[in-house]
């Protein structure tokens, strides 16, 4: 009992010191609790919709299987079903209802002044046809429901966001062309809307205008009868459609949505648990050297403690129930600011345009527990050293100014591994500079900074004196008395002035890292940009929708246009000499593309692969299956036929644009895929006439006028987003 007064007491005595290190164990435990709210309330969130949302069985084409429906295809318009296949799943036995649904995120929204009516921060824009199976997730608030081709109905976020109301117009942009209609009515969540924009028609509009062919659907919605389980139903149903489609329960098609969300989620978790162990660590050297300095203050105090028959152990125990008081203080206070922190994040994300509902906060009983049980033990097992230091104190240090045992200097041992690992970390840098290949060289860098890093922290009571001699000498001297008094001080106990310098150097040193990582990525593109891109201007979305057809015809037109290249995205399964196939991505384009993007070659030359049906490859697909100049492969395209292509070019895999890509031309692709399996432009590359590089880029953005998702940037605008991106990441660490 004396001891634990004891230790309240001392604890109590250095408020000051013990707030500040409470700080670091509060933000280690806020991140880590903040984390943890966030994703409980995303799952939370998702979870609802999902329950609300899915039908008791659906029904997909295959092509789409574990993909969100109405995502788009290739040709710019989601992956259909007949209704042939709905009348038999209407046939099936214990089937209540069925009703097809369309569904597809490949379109643009704009209201009568051209303003783009969809979510932000990539929150997908959805149009579809209204079923009964909405109502599960949506009331009608205000107006009725879509009659004919001339109404729209809204989901109320998105009329509140961009002040739609009844009788309002909007335009809708797909592949097929422009419709306009009118708000019909607007409809409510009855739980969070994530943040998608939604806007649905009838059903004949649907199909004719997103689909571009009547009797088509994306999927099948289906109710069970009374008293028939999902799985008896999904087996009725594969029994009339076979094995042509995919066929998911409710709980199979949550879990798929719960996949995708947990593939989102994990980048946000793993980047905030980075910061957590970040912060974890620098709290380490501050508790560390916190009751380091303490004991150091406390020596004669323990001292006469032991001269009065405290034993080593009860010393020992002293320090870490301070120890203790200090963890359990600042985790709760961390479990506190990681719900705050949360409720921050979800701000953030409402901002970006994916909403979530403070209503649906989710704090687990596992959250304060992790956080607490982090807190704790990082903060216990930091003061270890300290309070064993204590413990080894001896009564006649209560009789002189005496430091703590090994205060002196750091062992030969200590010295020796800090300088090994800053040896190692130093090569590891050298040879980084001299690395050949991008790859090699970043695994290097990873290493050496690494290790340094660890050197210079393992290695800083050594590093303590000698860089505050070399202050002392150049700085401190001037200061007179204040000065040399500071110098002894900082060197009277050099492990202590390490730890106080390797906490600070963390920190700086991320910051310098993310900067010079930030800076270089910005050269490293631009210096690409400028020797690879010949082009003037790129056109494209920031959300990877295809370029309509009309809005490309508009753009054709412009005065002062050179040229327009097409760059088309096919997927094909493409088998090399040896017999070995894969599936693959290949970039169809227009030959001016040679001259939009100046590729180094490695053998050949790219505008080669625009002749009749020859094919450019990486240089590392050419090494890893033996390709050579004049060899054939043979190419399944996606929708369409089979075709046996000549390699004409080998290109250089150096450098990040279009790394790897495999090239043919337009007119190959349209010799082998239908014109409506065709995939549509994922950008378009255009150059001036000469001498009107500022006229061209005007009447480019003056055609696309009536299309506010696309965007005409030079390369100035170009280099500027991409600085703009690095910095926004940059901001957020």
């Amino acid at each position: 009992m004396t001891v634990l007064k004891t230790s309240l007491r001392n604890f109590l005595a250095h408020k000051g010191r013990m707030a500040l290190s409470a700080v670091a164990v509060l933000l280690s435990v806020a991140f880590v609790s903040g984390t943890l709210v966030f994703t409980d309330t995303m799952n939370t969130t998702f979870d609802k919709l999902f329950a609300v949302t899915a039908s008791d069985v659906s029904v997909k084409t295959r092509e789409k299987a574990g993909a969100e429906e109405g995502a788009p295809s290739q040709t710019g318009k989601p992956e259909t079903l007949p209704a042939a296949a709905l009348q038999k799943v209407k046939s099936a036995e214990g089937v209540k209802s069925a009703e097809g649904a369309i569904s597809s995120t490949s379109v643009t929204v704009v209201d009568a002044e051209n303003k783009n009516l969809g979510a932000k921060g990539g929150a997908p824009t959805v149009a579809g046809n209204w079923t009964d199976s909405d109502l599960r997730a949506m009331e009608i608030s205000s107006g009725h429901a879509p009659r004919g081709p001339a109404d729209v109905l809204v989901d109320a976020d998105t009329a509140d966001k961009h002040g739609l109301g009844l009788g309002d117009e909007v335009r809708t942009i797909t592949v097929t062309g422009d419709f306009t209609a009118e708000v019909s009515g607007i409809a409510s969540f009855k739980v969070t809307n994530p943040g998608a924009a939604l806007f649905y028609f009838d059903t004949p509009t649907a199909q004719r205008q997103l689909l571009g062919e009547k009797g088509l659907f994306t999927y099948i919605s289906v109710t069970a009868a009374d008293g028939v389980s999902h799985d008896r139903l999904k087996k009725n149903v594969a029994g009339v459609l076979g094995d042509t489609y995919k066929i998911s329960t409710a709980k199979e098609a949550s879990d798929e949505g719960r996949e995708e969300l947990g593939q989102f989620l994990n980048v946000m978790t793993y980047a905030m648990l980075g910061f957590a162990g970040i912060a974890f660590l620098v709290g380490v050297f501050l508790i560390v050297n916190t009751f380091s300095m303490l004991v150091a203050q406390r020596t004669r105090e323990i001292g006469l403690m032991r001269a009065i028959g405290s034993s080593r152990k009860q010393i020992n125990r002293s320090v870490l129930f301070e120890a203790l008081l200090l963890g359990v203080v600042g985790s709760l206070t961390g479990v506190a600011a990681g719900v705050g922190l949360a409720i921050g994040l979800m701000e953030l994300m409402g901002s970006l345009g994916m909403n979530l509902s403070t209503d649906d906060l989710t704090v687990k009983w596992t959250t304060p527990a992790i956080g607490l049980a982090l807190g704790v033990i990082v903060t216990v097992v930091a003061a270890y050293v300290p309070a064993r230091r204590a413990g080894k104190v001896s009564p006649m240090a209560a009789l002189r100014d005496a430091g703590t045992p090994a205060d002196g200097k750091s062992g030969w041992a200590r010295a020796a591994i800090g300088l090994l690992l800053t040896g190692a970390g130093g090569l590891a840098l050298l040879a980084t500079a001299q690395a050949d290949q991008a790859k090699g060289g970043s695994l290097l860098l990873g290493v050496g900074v690494v290790l340094t890093l660890l050197g210079f922290v393992v290695i800083g009571p050594l590093l303590a004196g000698v860089v505050v001699r070399v202050l002392s000498t150049l700085v401190l001297r001037m200061f007179g008395p204040v000065g040399r008094m500071a110098e002894r001080n900082a060197l009277r106990n050099p492990r202590r002035t390490g730890a106080t310098g390797a906490a600070l150097m963390i920190g700086l040193a991320l910051v310098a890292c993310l900067s010079v990582v930030g800076s270089s990525m910005v050269a490293s593109a631009t210096d690409e940009l400028d020797r690879s891109v010949g082009a003037d201007f790129i056109i494209q979305t920031g959300t990877g929708q295809p370029i309509v057809p009309q809005a490309q015809k508009a753009m054709e037109k412009a005065e002062g246009v050179e040229h327009i290249t097409q760059y088309r995205m096919l997927a094909a399964k493409v088998t090399a000499p040896g017999g070995k196939a894969a599936q693959e991505t290949i970039a169809a384009t227009d030959p001016t593309y040679a001259q939009d993007l100046r590729r180094d070659m490695v053998e050949g030359e790219q505008s080669a692969a625009y002749g009749k049906n020859a094919i450019s490859v990486g240089g590392d697909y050419a090494e890893k299956h033996g390709v050579k100049i004049g060899d054939t492969l043979s190419v399944a395209f996606t929708g369409g036929e089979t075709a046996e292509l000549r390699v004409a070019a080998i290109t250089s895999d150096e450098g990040s644009m279009d790394q790897g890509a495999k090239y043919i031309s337009i007119d190959t692709a349209e010799r082998y895929i239908p014109a409506e399996k065709m995939p549509q432009n994922q950008m378009l590359l255009a150059s001036a006439k000469d001498g009107q590089t500022e006229e061209a880029q005007a009447a480019l953005k003056a055609s696309l006028a009536d299309y506010p998702q696309y965007k005409v940037r030079d390369q100035t605008d170009y280099k500027k987003d991409l600085q703009d991106q690095i910095g926004q990441l940059l901001n957020i660490v």
